[in-house]
């Protein structure tokens, strides 16, 4: 397999998927049981590597780690002893698999004592109860870790350009998908719970802080091929008809999340900038709608062997990058506002309603000029020239609304009804 991002279905392989997952729990509840609960159930989860899905180290007797190689298809335990042991991974049961599980730890001298009971799946049955045979697909099964390589890849990256509280690029047993969230820094209302053969504490705890989450899953749970998923908690007015990237990525009214099927990205001309697109759209959508501090939260998006530049409080007297002067170009029915920083270029538009009135619809900063509150000197001198002129604004772009809405002292330029 040489391309990047494989051909990945799901009704082909849906029985292997299924049994890898509940195999997954089985280590995943094993882990959550004997790790010290870390915010979200971030305690618990998985990460993608370059031969399958690890635990990193489990604080149980000798300190033990979990790894599913899904090139040579085995379970792999190691211990801080140095100890090994494996199992092979092929058509069995679940049951069959969960006593070869508790075998593996207690030979690794750990503690086999966890929950037997799945998670966030229907009907869950005992993982010791569970004696249906199911099949393994080795080749589907190396398809879908070469596709999370991939996705781990461009999470990791979009990762990079946030400064706020974000989780690690990592997978849930439980739902079966590769996240990463962001979080606004601000308290969320009480989730209501609900989610099938789940505690609603756990579901409580994981969303008591305003999210913008985006994942990957490689189908099932009310889809039939894999998809890339994106949502916020709470989500806010008019998140659901928010424009995002790219063309193929829709709402799906029954999930309540925008979907883009991963063939979309695989089959792309650039798949790496196709998820990117979407990963970028849905985050500034929830962000702006949902009035996140964007220029404090965001940075450049990282690259190798190139420091961030430092965005702390700058001492009295000294520049900011809010005194940057800001081009302006006002015509008799549009206009925009600029500043080009080191060749890169932030815009502003705006479109005039009469004499007395601007509508600012769109702010657009680039990557490379993110968390330098660029963003914010625009706005600033839309209503520092609103003032000047004896116009009212009226903020239809939801970045500059949402600039607007957290300075009381600019408010007075605001339309009122």
């Amino acid at each position: 397999m040489t391309n990047k991002w494989p051909h990945l279905g799901y009704l082909s392989w849906r029985e292997t998927c299924s049994a890898l997952h509940l195999y997954l729990q089985v280590a995943g509840k094993y882990r959550l049981a004997h790790s010290p609960w870390l915010n979200h159930s971030w305690n618990a989860t998985f990460y993608v590597t370059p031969n399958g899905l690890a635990s990193s180290p489990i604080p149980d007797g000798p300190g033990i780690e979990i790894l599913f190689d899904l090139l040579d298809h085995k379970v792999v335990g190691t211990s801080g002893e140095g100890r090994k042991a494996s199992i092979a991974l092929g058509p069995t049961t679940v049951a069959a698999f969960h006593s070869s599980f508790v075998q593996l730890i207690s030979e690794l001298g750990g503690a086999p004592t966890f929950n037997g009971q799945p998670n966030e799946v229907p009907n869950p049955i005992p993982f010791a109860e569970d004696h249906r045979d199911r099949p393994y697909d080795r080749d589907a099964v190396q398809r879908f870790h070469q596709a999370s390589v991939a996705v781990d890849r461009v999470f990791n990256r979009f990762r990079t350009s946030f400064l706020g509280k974000s989780s690690p690029v990592h997978l849930f047993w439980g739902s079966f998908d590769l996240a990463v969230t962001r979080f606004s820094g601000r308290r969320a209302p009480l989730h209501p719970g609900g989610i099938p053969a789940l505690p609603d504490n756990v579901a409580q705890e994981a969303y008591d802080r305003e999210v913008s989450s985006v994942g990957f899953w490689p189908g099932g749970g009310g889809i039939d091929y894999p998809a890339f998923y994106a949502y916020a908690y709470p989500a806010p007015k008019g998140f659901r008809s928010a424009s995002v990237r790219p063309d193929a990525a829709f709402w799906h009214d029954s999930l309540s999340e925008f979907i883009l099927p991963y063939e979309a990205v695989q089959s792309a001309a650039d798949p790496d900038e196709a998820l990117m697109a979407f990963l970028i759209s849905t985050y500034e959508a929830a962000a702006d709608l949902g009035g996140w501090d964007r220029d404090l939260l965001e940075c450049a998006q990282g690259r190798p062997r190139q420091v961030r530049p430092p965005d702390a409080e700058l001492a009295n007297g000294a520049p900011s990058m809010t005194d940057r002067p800001v081009e302006r170009e006002d015509g008799a029915s549009k206009g925009c506002y600029r500043i080009v920083i080191d060749g890169a270029e932030a815009e502003m538009t705006y479109s005039r309603a009469g004499d007395g009135l601007i509508i600012i619809d769109h702010t657009e900063v680039p990557a490379v000029l993110r968390g330098r509150k660029v963003g914010e000197r625009l706005v600033r001198q839309a209503i520092e020239d609103a003032r000047r002129e004896g116009v009212a604004i009226i903020p239809l772009c939801p970045f500059a609304k949402a600039q607007i809405g957290r300075h009381p002292e600019w408010q007075d330029v605001l339309r009122r009804s």
